[in-house]
């Protein structure tokens, strides 16, 4: 049987906004096994990226329950959170969110940095993972000097540095044309099955949603069909 690695059940996120309630999440029960890969599709405003927040613990949910390998995530104290977050969970988005001052080599390596691993190991494995999505030439380059497919290349091999069990990516390929979106993707898909790291991806981007092995699809803060069957009307 396949091992759970991500269980939510009933997630509700709610934010206040001008002295009105807004529900965005209403209830989510979703389970993704270890080294699944896992597309989020849905209209604008369905609750697509404020899901993979709480997945991810960038923001915590208003109710219900989370286990992240085993752990109730939502009841671990900030820091012991914040380690989780850190070693477990890798990010990548839409918008790369490099800093501009550092090369690539040094935005690569940064996830290490702060987490004061030793520099010379650090850098030994940035520079491999540039190299395995073909950066090695671009490493002293700066992300200005980079384009917008390098420097999502850039953001994935930063993103797999502490050899995340989990890579939550959103919309990672909004901002590429369909040649560089296609070389992106099949660089996730790769990375994912060399290293059996479990992928959870928001998209717009049907044939990338299709490229995953199961299509989650939400609807009005909720999961209309978890790829297994219909879950709400």
């Amino acid at each position: 049987m396949t091992t759970p690695l991500i269980v939510a059940e009933g997630l509700k996120k709610r934010f206040d906004q001008d002295g009105r309630t807004l529900e965005v999440l209403r209830g989510i029960d979703l389970t993704i096994a270890a080294g699944e890969r896992v597309s989020i599709v849905g209209p604008s405003g369905a609750g697509k990226s404020t899901l993979l927040h709480c997945l991810g613990t960038l923001d915590l949910p208003s109710e219900g329950k989370l286990q992240i390998a085993g752990s109730d995530v939502l009841t671990l104290p900030r820091n012991q959170l914040a380690k989780l977050r850190g070693t477990k969970l890798g990010f990548v988005f839409q918008f790369h969110h490099l800093l501009p001052e550092f090369s690539a080599l040094e935005n690569v390596m940064m996830p290490g940095l702060v987490q004061r691993l030793p520099r010379a190991a650090t850098e030994k494995k940035a520079a491999e993972l540039l190299d395995l999505v073909g950066l090695s030439p671009r490493s002293t380059h700066r992300p200005g000097e980079l384009s917008g497919g390098e420097q999502q290349r850039v953001a994935l091999a930063r993103a797999m540095l502490l050899a995340p069990q989990i890579l939550f990516a959103d919309e990672p390929t909004g901002n590429l044309d369909s040649a560089t979106s296609a070389q992106v993707q099949e660089l996730f898909l790769r990375m994912s099955r060399e290293r059996g790291t479990t992928l959870v991806v928001v998209t717009h981007d049907m044939g990338l949603a299709r490229a995953m092995d199961r299509i989650v699809t939400m609807r009005d803060g909720r999961v209309e069909d978890d790829g297994k069957g219909v879950v709400s009307p």
